[in-house]
């Protein structure tokens, strides 16, 4: 008899959120040359202003934190499903920082629910 799997994709974690999502690796580009990262990403359409509104943190890297300290904020992050234009922010107490952007995400985004079984 074959195990339940217990593992669950990024977007089934946000499921009661209404939110869509990505972990996993990505390449972070700036000016200065490309960081391999890895991202946790969640996002989703928001009514009042019309857009997609995307976010998440990078996880500790060195490449990342010298771009953030030279103002190298405006970034490009590339995904195995696409690439966005984002930005970095706030940098938590475990080196990670903060990315977030608008409109298309790095990410697959369900466009319909899925069926109720």
């Amino acid at each position: 008899m074959a195990e339940a799997s217990t593992t669950t994709t990024a977007h089934e974690e946000h499921d009661d959120h209404d939110e869509d999502g990505y972990a996993g690796p990505a390449t972070l580009i700036t000016k200065d040359g490309e960081a391999e990262v890895e991202v946790r990403l969640a996002g989703h359409f928001e009514p009042i202003d019309g857009r997609y509104h995307w976010y998440g943190r990078v996880n500790a890297n060195d490449k990342v934190t010298e771009a953030a300290e030279k103002h190298r904020r405006a970034v490009v992050l590339r995904t195995p499903h696409g690439e966005a234009e984002g930005a970095l922010s706030d940098q938590d107490p475990w080196g990670r920082f903060r990315i977030t952007g608008l409109g298309r995400p790095p990410f697959e985004v369900l466009e319909t629910l899925p069926d109720e079984d």
